[in-house]
């Protein structure tokens, strides 16, 4: 399984804050923006600290995902 971080950003969007006003808030470093606009692995303290700083849940910031080889989609 893989992760999106989708709903994060729609979270965002919803609540009009930026990326940066977010990590200030959550006091994570600016490494990780890029990572979970890659979908890559982010801790899971840093998951919590923006679940903290958003108010929310995890199910409110992240979703698990199939990846191709789960759903069929792998090049040969």
């Amino acid at each position: 399984m893989a992760v999106s971080y989708k709903r994060l950003f729609h979270l965002l969007i919803e609540r009009d804050m930026t990326t940066s006003q977010l990590q200030h808030k959550a006091g994570f470093s600016s490494n990780i923006v890029p990572r979970m606009k890659q979908n890559d692995y982010i801790s899971l303290d840093t998951i919590e600290s923006i679940c903290r700083a958003l108010g929310c849940g995890v199910d409110d910031i992240l979703e698990f995902v199939p990846n191709e080889v789960e759903r069929g989609e792998h090049n040969d």
